[in-house]
């Protein structure tokens, strides 16, 4: 079965850097464009950052533009999101997508990330 798996959330003081990780298994990963979403309690998911199969083109949400990057290893199947100068308003559960004209679409279980001093 199909899986992508998210890792690398926590708690961050605000100011503060983490990196998320979503290892992607049994399709090939590297024909998907791959994104990031984001949850906050009481809210609808949004697209933070998502990256096209070959890694040639981004797309960031205006929130995030300038201390978010998104990155992907086609070799090792994983996309990775650097999350930079976090804000509390960064709180949420992230979900890494995966997508494809003509194919499933696939959805990660969600790692929280926490900004708070």
């Amino acid at each position: 079965q199909e899986r992508l798996v998210e890792s690398g959330g926590g708690l961050v003081q605000p100011g503060g850097s983490l990196r998320l990780s979503c290892a992607a298994s049994r399709f090939t990963f590297s024909r998907y464009t791959m994104s990031w979403y984001r949850q906050a309690p009481g809210k609808e998911r949004e697209l933070v950052a998502n990256i096209t199969s070959t890694g040639g083109s981004t797309n960031y949400a205006d929130s995030v533009k300038g201390r978010f990057t998104i990155s992907r290893d086609n070799a090792k199947n994983t996309v990775y999101l650097q999350m930079n100068s976090l804000k509390p308003e960064d709180t949420a559960v992230y979900y890494c997508n995966a997508r494809r004209p003509g194919s499933n679409t696939y959805w990660g279980q969600g790692t929280q990330v926490t900004v708070s001093s």
